[in-house]
């Protein structure tokens, strides 16, 4: 039965993270209103935000919660929740270039700050998602984790580009959300690096 469930967990999670782009997709296909798209750009943008954040807490949270199942189930499928992230940012791409209808609105929109850092988290994104699996792990060694280290730039450029939408209209929701991987990786940062220093200086 274990086995049978090791097996099956992947496709069970990948399952579960698609709910969502699943509802997302029938909206769009049986929504008579021309805006139901444009009307899904946001949603997308928020589960990708929502995924990183889940991935970026995985590791302070079991840091914090030593021994406990929830954070230590998080830790081993990071990368599950990583690229479930890029799959929902690439959804939000898509709908946002299908949104615009053309080259020209996009190309006009690239000096807003709430447009440049999401499309410049999104191209960090990219190589981040295309690593993250066993070979490149083996193929790049400790080089493998500088990459993805990357994962910390995306995650500023996207609380950026959440927030200054609209005018800093998002900047409220956007806090809201990353509010607990901030104060987790404050946590971390006292734990891992400044709590041994001060110890090291008595």
């Amino acid at each position: 039965m274990l086995k049978l469930w090791a097996a099956l967990n992947p496709y069970i999670l990948w399952g579960l993270f698609a709910l969502p782009a699943f509802g997302m997709s029938a909206a769009i296909a049986t929504s008579p209103d021309p805006r139901i798209i444009h009307a899904m750009v946001h949603p997308s943008g928020e589960f990708a935000a929502r995924f990183l954040i889940l991935a970026l807490m995985a590791t302070p949270l079991a840091l914090l919660l030593r021994g406990w199942r929830g954070p230590l189930w998080m830790k081993r499928n990071r990368r599950y929740l990583g690229l479930a992230a890029f799959g929902y940012a690439a959804l939000h791409t898509v709908l946002y270039l299908i949104d615009k209808a053309g080259l020209d609105p996009v190309l006009s929109d690239l000096p807003n700050l709430a447009i440049w850092t999401g499309w410049v988290a999104f191209v960090i994104f990219v190589p981040l998602a295309v690593t993250s699996n066993d070979w490149f792990m083996r193929t790049l060694g400790a080089r493998w984790k500088q990459l993805q280290r990357w994962t910390y730039a995306a995650a500023i450029l996207t609380l950026a580009h959440w927030a200054a939408l609209h005018d800093w209209g998002g900047i409220a929701p956007a806090l809201v959300h990353f509010a607990p991987l901030i104060a987790l990786e404050t946590y971390r940062i006292w734990h891992s690096y400044l709590r041994p220093r001060v110890a090291a200086k008595a």
